[in-house]
């Protein structure tokens, strides 16, 4: 993969940034960050329209491949987007807020 991808670390994103959040629907739900918009990689083609075009978008997976790969696609199509260097492996890392739709402890695998 190119080089070239934008990366952000989870210091960098600012509070009030777009996270497009692309795990599957079992990591999503074991554990994400608050308000940010959860579209599995393998269905962002179909629903790129859903993704804000005029505002930074981060761009966030379990640590890093699959965002990066996204973020390439929607720069590619006049995005303005940024891989989460580390993922949601890092946020946690970094104790940052997560909430789960299970009940249980937020948490990343």
């Amino acid at each position: 993969m190119d080089a070239a991808v934008p990366t952000a670390t989870v210091g960098e994103i600012p509070a009030d940034a777009k996270i497009l959040d692309v795990r599957e629907d079992y990591e999503w739900a074991e554990g994400h960050i608050e308000g940010a918009q959860h579209i599995p990689m393998d269905q962002v083609p179909a629903r790129y329209g859903e993704i804000p075009l005029d505002e930074d978008v981060y761009v966030i997976c379990r640590s890093g491949g699959r965002s990066m790969r996204v973020t390439a696609y929607l720069n590619q199509y006049g995005f303005d987007a940024f891989n989460v260097a580390g993922g949601m492996g890092a946020w946690q890392d970094a104790e940052k807020p997560m909430v789960s739709e299970n009940d249980q402890t937020p948490q990343v695998r």
